[in-house]
């Protein structure tokens, strides 16, 4: 008994395309042909095209196919062997990525610590939008991909300030601030009260900053962005940043000029 091409694939499970493909990459010998001119398959051809499907479904390349069906018993075996274990490592590494996938199910805790997380709870509690809680979070989860090391330290200065009633009051009127129209006069009075909390702060609460080493690329861009991001998202806020920064700033010439002039009558 011989089978036609058609019957052949639908035996082996296969289309007629990759037989006539296995043909041309010479991995299935061609058969002979009937007097009517078709191609007439035996059981050589049916057990050569199951070893071929079953290795190429398995991943191996064609061409290392086309050595194995050649191969003697015993190598045949070794190369099958090895065969399994890349598959098993890839198993294992699809786990792992399974896994991770199943880690975004948490949402930020794939990214960001706990203690950050506990932050923006805290904010959300407290009224603060989602829209302003997710530019926050953004920010901690660049400054978690370039400087880890901050992230600590950073997050313990964020809370102290958070433990302040009025950087709560003022976090929460920038935050309405965002829908303001930028000539709001009331951008104004909030950018005074923002610098005046400033002045009355600790070095250590609102200067940590200035403690970290300026030569930090990652740091910078991770800055620039955000700050680019704040700029483009809500117009009221540049301008609330361009007030504070010119309040901020007179406020330091004043005091610095009256810091000489008390040194001058001593």
């Amino acid at each position: 008994m011989s089978l036609t091409i058609g019957q052949l694939a639908d035996y082996c499970g296969v289309t007629v395309r990759a037989v006539r493909h296995y043909h041309h990459r010479g991995l299935l010998p061609e058969p002979g042909r009937d007097p009517s001119g078709y191609r007439r398959y035996g059981t050589q051809a049916v057990i050569d095209l199951i070893r071929i499907k079953v290795l190429a479904d398995a991943g191996v390349p064609l061409a290392r196919v086309r050595q194995l069906l050649a191969a003697e018993p015993d190598e045949f075996s070794a190369a099958v062997a090895e065969i399994d274990q890349d598959l098993q490592n890839r198993i294992a590494d699809l786990e792992e990525h399974r896994h991770q996938l199943t880690e975004l199910l948490g949402g930020d805790q794939l990214v960001l610590a706990n203690d950050i997380i506990n932050l923006l709870d805290q904010m959300r509690a407290m009224g603060v939008s989602d829209w302003t809680i997710n530019l926050e979070r953004d920010g901690w989860i660049m400054l978690s991909a370039t400087r880890p090391d901050l992230v600590p330290e950073w997050a313990r200065q964020k809370a102290a300030t958070m433990a302040d009633p009025e950087f709560r009051r003022l976090y929460l009127a920038c935050d309405q601030a965002r829908q303001w129209d930028p000539d709001d006069p009331r951008l104004e009075e909030l950018a005074a009260r923002m610098v005046e909390w400033t002045a009355n702060q600790r070095h250590e609460i609102v200067g940590a900053r200035s403690t970290i080493p300026a030569d930090n690329p990652g740091l910078s861009v991770a800055e620039g962005l955000m700050a680019a991001q704040f700029a483009d998202a809500a117009p009221a806020w540049r301008r609330l940043g361009e007030l504070s920064k010119s309040k901020l700033s007179t406020s330091t010439d004043g005091a610095e000029t009256g810091s000489a002039k008390r040194a001058a009558s001593q």
